[in-house]
């Protein structure tokens, strides 16, 4: 079968790899849609430290079940639409014991450091597997993987109705984000660049979507500012903007996930005077199945999300408009429904 496979420095290449076989404990999973992200970009360019060096990408998807091993315990059944969660812990380390399981060192992850789901066929763990809802497609199912991250993000941010919010980065990430707060009673201004992606945000429920040059700093400790920042980019400049746009008391949350080698200045006397909250985040813990019932209970148009989809043999031209950055959530579909 092709597979979208990473191996060389800046390039995702594909390539013909034998269907997986089973082991126990495992289910096989007919990839029906794969999603790319952000994450598959700092792989390609050897940015992701936990990285398997030769690995099949694919850590954002949905599909069928296939066949089930005959030693795995599951209440699973072949043909049942899933979403695979990729994060896959030990169970046995200080953290997992304690209930932090996506801070194991032992954590393996579908997509990054083992085979993943830009592929027709691939074996995951069982317990990975979240069956769907009847009201969920395909398509649909293969955004509970960042949904459960986002999930985890506005959890850190303790969001409270009436809570002025502030996102920056309209991405699907981002647009996410300002989906559950707007839907959580906060009031949100959205900083992009993209004047397509700020319309999207205003579709989304900001009360405001604002080039990043409309937004003009204040006095946090005179009241300006916001309850709650979001940097949902990744980039420096605007992790240390989402610092300065926390009014006092506030919380910063950063999302984005920024290369290894970068720093920011932060004046600890400033996050003193203002008592600030930092916080960051990392993958989804036990976000998936509320991912899975967001998504099935449709209070928001998710599926608005994904703006291009193409099949497995066009990954060429998935990977050309998801670089460009001229979408928004790009899916392949290894196998059509």
């Amino acid at each position: 079968m092709k597979v979208a496979y990473w191996e060389t420095k800046g390039k995702i290449n594909m390539v013909d790899r034998k269907i997986p076989d089973l082991k126990p404990g495992e289910v096989m999973v007919r990839v029906t849609s794969s999603g790319l992200c952000g994450t598959d970009l700092h792989i390609c360019h050897g940015e992701t430290p936990h990285a398997s060096p030769q690995v099949t990408i694919g850590h954002e998807f949905a599909g069928y079940v296939e066949s089930i091993h005959p030693e795995t315990k599951t209440t699973l059944t072949t043909g049942q639409l899933v979403s695979i969660d990729p994060n896959c812990p030990c169970h046995a380390c200080t953290f997992c014991r304690n209930k932090k399981y996506h801070l194991c060192p032992n954590l393996s992850c579908i997509g990054v450091s083992v085979n993943g789901g830009m592929a027709k066929y691939v074996a995951v763990p069982a317990s990975a597997a979240y069956a769907v809802p009847s009201t969920v497609g395909p398509e649909l199912a293969s955004l509970a993987e960042p949904l459960s991250c986002v999930i985890h993000a506005v959890d850190m941010g303790s969001i409270k109705s009436g809570d002025n919010v502030l996102i920056m980065g309209a991405g699907p990430i981002g647009l996410m984000t300002l989906g559950l707060c707007s839907t959580g009673g906060a009031s949100v201004t959205m900083v992009e660049p993209s004047e397509m992606r700020r319309g999207k945000a205003k579709e989304f429920g900001a009360a405001k979507a604002i080039h990043p040059d409309e937004l003009k700093l204040g006095d946090p400790c005179m009241g300006w500012g916001y309850d709650v920042v979001f940097e949902c980019v990744g980039r420096p400049e605007t992790m240390g903007t989402a610092v300065n746009c926390a009014k006092a008391g506030g919380t910063v949350v950063w999302v984005g996930v920024a290369k290894p080698d970068v720093t920011i200045p932060v004046s600890p006397f400033d996050v003193y005077r203002r008592e600030l909250t930092i916080k960051s985040t990392y993958t989804n813990p036990f976000g998936m199945e509320r991912a899975v019932k967001i998504l099935g209970e449709g209070k928001v148009n998710w599926k608005a999300l994904i703006s291009h989809t193409f099949t497995l043999d066009e990954f060429d031209k998935a990977w050309e408009v998801f670089t460009s950055g001229t979408g928004l959530k790009v899916c392949v579909r290894p196998s059509l429904d």
